[in-house]
C-alpha cells in the first residue's frame, strides 16, 4: 500500500535508488512522508512573516493563531478520515453546528442536565455521520452528492430547531463552557479546547497508524477493489469512517461553544471549505490512500498563519483569499506529482 515505507530489500533496489536523480529522491521522500511538505511550508512562512513583521512571532500572536486553528483542525480530523477513503464530506460544519444547538438547547431550554445534554449532542452528531455513511454504502450515492444533500438537511433542521436564535455563554451551564477555559502555559495563553483538540488528534493518529482499522482505511482509499479481493469488508470500513467522523464533529461542537462563547446557527459558515483546505494543504491526497492527521494539523496552522501573517503585513482581505487559493492549487499539483512516483 502507498502508506507503507520499506527499506530497499535487494541489491537491485539499492542500485536503483542510487541511480535516482535529486528530484526523484525528493519525490520519493515526499511520497513516504506526506507531512514533510506542509511542515516545510509552515516553517518557511513563519520565518518570512516574522521578518516582515516581528509581531508575528510574539507569544500573543502565536496564541491567537493556535486558538483560531483549533476548531477547524478538529473538524479537519474527521474530514481527513473520509478523504483517506477517497471521499469528501460537505456536511462537516452543518453537523457540528446542529450538535452544538442540540446540546445547548437541551441544557438551557429543556432543563436537561448538562452532562446528559452534552452526551446527547455528541450522539446526535454521531448519528448524522452514520446517516452519511448509510447513504454512501447502502444506497450507493457518491460521497459528494450524499453530503451535499445532508448539508442542506442538517442546516435546515438546525434553523428550525433553534428558531434561528443563539444562546449566550452566560445562559449555559459551566460544563458546556469548559472548553473556553484559559490555560496560561508560560508566555502563551491557550484554552482547554486547544489541549482537547491535540488529544483528539493524537488518538485518531494512533488509531490510523497502529490498528488494523487504520490499515484498512488506507487500503480502501488506495485501491478499493484490491481491498475487497484481500477480504476487507469495504462497506463496513466506510460506514465506520463516516460514523467516527460524525462523532468527531459532535465532540468539536463542545469545543466550538467554548471558543465562540455562544451557540449560534450561523457559526463556522466556511467550515466545509476550510477543513478541505487544511486536509489538502496538509498533504492528504484527494484520491485517497495517502496522508495523515499530523499533516492536517499542519495544514490548518498554515491557513491561519497565512491569514494573520498577511494581515500583519498589511495585505488586503481579497489578496489573502487569493493566497489561500494559490496554496490549494499548488498543494494538489504537488500531490499529483508525488502520486506519479515509481516504486
Amino acid at each position: 500500500m502507498s502508506v507503507d515505507t520499506h527499506a530497499p530489500a535487494t541489491a537491485a533496489e539499492q542500485f536503483a535508488m542510487r541511480r535516482q536523480s535529486p528530484v526523484q529522491r525528493i519525490q520519493h521522500l515526499l511520497h513516504s512522508h506526506p507531512a514533510l511538505s506542509p511542515l516545510l511550508v509552515l516553517v518557511i512562512s513563519m520565518i518570512v512573516f516574522t521578518i516582515i513583521n516581528p509581531r508575528f512571532a510574539q507569544p500573543a500572536t502565536l496564541s491567537i493563531i493556535i486558538q483560531q486553528t483549533a476548531i477547524i483542525a478538529a473538524l479537519a480530523i474527521g474530514q481527513t478520515l473520509i478523504v483517506l477513503t477517497a471521499g469528501i464530506d460537505l456536511s462537516v460544519g452543518a453537523i457540528s453546528i446542529l450538535s452544538m444547538l442540540v446540546m445547548s438547547n437541551l441544557a438551557v431550554n429543556n432543563g436537561v442536565p448538562a452532562l446528559l445534554a452534552l452526551l446527547l449532542g455528541v450522539a446526535f452528531g454521531t448519528l448524522c455521520g452514520l446517516l452519511n455513511g448509510l447513504l454512501v454504502t447502502r444506497i450507493g450515492l457518491p460521497p459528494f452528492i450524499a453530503t451535499l444533500g445532508t448539508l442542506s438537511i442538517f442546516t435546515a433542521i438546525g434553523l428550525l430547531y433553534s428558531g434561528g436564535a443563539s444562546i449566550g455563554r452566560r445562559q449555559m451551564p459551566p460544563l458546556l463552557n469548559l472548553m473556553g477555559t484559559p490555560i496560561p502555559i508560560g508566555p502563551f495563553r491557550l484554552t482547554v479546547g486547544v489541549l482537547f483538540v491535540v488529544l483528539l488528534a493524537a488518538v485518531v493518529a494512533f488509531a490510523l497508524s497502529q490498528t488494523s482499522w487504520g490499515r484498512h482505511v488506507y487500503a480502501v482509499g488506495d485501491d478499493i477493489e484490491a481491498a475487497r479481493l484481500v477480504g476487507i469488508r469495504v462497506d463496513r470500513v466506510l460506514l465506520s469512517v463516516y460514523t467516527v467522523a460524525g462523532l468527531i464533529y459532535g465532540l468539536t461542537a463542545w469545543a466550538l461553544i467554548g471558543r465562540a462563547g455562544t451557540a449560534s446557527p450561523n457559526a463556522i459558515v466556511n467550515a466545509n471549505l476550510e477543513t478541505i483546505t487544511a486536509v489538502v494543504i496538509g498533504g492528504t491526497s484527494l484520491f485517497g490512500g495517502r496522508g495523515g492527521i499530523i499533516g492536517t494539523m499542519l495544514g490548518a496552522l498554515i491557513v491561519y498563519s497565512f491569514n494573520i501573517g498577511l494581515s500583519l503585513a498589511g495585505v488586503d482581505d481579497q489578496l489573502r483569499v487569493l493566497a489561500i487559493g494559490v496554496l490549494i492549487i499548488v498543494a494538489v499539483s504537488i500531490d499529483q506529482w508525488i502520486r506519479k512516483v515509481k516504486a
